[in-house]
């Protein structure tokens, strides 16, 4: 069965393209499964039956392990099962008829808009690492970018003239726009501050860390909690906060949910519908703590 998972990983790198975190959860979550069907004798992917799965997904739910955890799982066999089917190295799907756990949505944790001017105007010295600093942050709040991209933006990819940056993922691009508070930051760290930190003259990343070399999503989770703390913002704040926040702060001004969807890059408009859930659950309140017969 390792064989099997290694060569549906190896799947994934080369013609699927998913990205490497992909990749590491769904190998990750197939070596578990695998362990639990060896324990039953079985070692062979031929010979798992679909009963065999529901009995291991009944054991991840004895472990309390969360509903999102439990549908990662079980989206990591199903597409498992069906590369093998796809391959005919196995003749029946057995995962495609497993059920994920019902996830509810979770309201994303909002920053207000003083929040964000609070964080952002923290790296305010002159020094090569805040003049960094201040335009990583203010470009993941003017474009709503994840963090991964973030930190895998090259030089060649922002258009300073037009005011954008071309954002890949393993499967498309999309380009976002980008206003005059981080155009100002970026050309700060540009003109001359980047290439004083590098170590390697041809390194097109754009963001690098205090080494030269590029900036880790490590080194940027402690960043933005060393100016959160600075800030004095005792919520917890995550790089992703900020793009929820981008995306709240959006449709709470008026941006059309289409627009939102194409810059944070999300495949399904349904995905993008809990910032405008937001926006009226707001509207609602400040209607309650207003109105007179509220």
């Amino acid at each position: 069965m390792e064989q099997s998972i290694n060569q549906y990983i190896s799947y994934l790198h080369n013609v699927k393209k998913a990205s490497e975190n992909t990749i590491l959860s769904y190998k990750r979550d197939l070596t578990k499964m695998s362990l639990f069907l060896s324990k039953k004798g079985i070692a062979d992917v031929r010979f798992v039956a679909m009963t065999d799965l529901e009995e291991y997904i009944a054991t991840l739910r004895e472990q309390k392990l969360a509903a999102t955890t439990i549908s990662r799982n079980i989206a990591a066999m199903k597409a498992f099962f069906m590369y093998l089917h796809n391959e005919k190295i196995v003749d029946t799907d057995v995962a495609v008829k497993l059920k994920s756990p019902k996830i509810e949505k979770k309201i994303p944790e909002i920053m207000t808009m003083d929040e964000v001017v609070r964080l952002l105007e923290q790296p305010n010295g002159d020094s090569p690492k805040e003049i960094r600093d201040k335009a990583m942050l203010e470009l993941l709040y003017a474009t709503g970018i994840r963090v991964t991209e973030l930190i895998q933006l090259k030089v060649s990819d922002i258009n300073m003239s037009m005011g954008f940056i071309l954002c890949r993922d393993a499967h498309k691009e999309r380009v976002i726009p980008f206003g005059s508070e981080a155009k100002n930051a970026l050309l700060r760290y540009l003109g001359g501050v980047r290439d004083s930190m590098l170590t390697e003259g041809d390194n097109d990343v754009l963001f690098v860390n205090c080494s030269g070399t590029p900036m880790s999503r490590q080194g940027f989770w402690k960043l933005i909690k060393y100016y959160t703390k600075k800030a004095g913002i005792t919520s917890d704040i995550t790089p992703h906060t900020l793009r929820h926040s981008f995306a709240a702060h959006l449709v709470e001004n008026g941006a059309d949910l289409k627009s939102v969807q194409k810059m944070l890059g999300h495949s399904d408009l349904s995905t993008t519908q809990i910032y405008a859930n937001i926006n009226h659950n707001r509207i609602r309140e400040v209607y309650a703590k207003a109105h007179p017969r509220g």
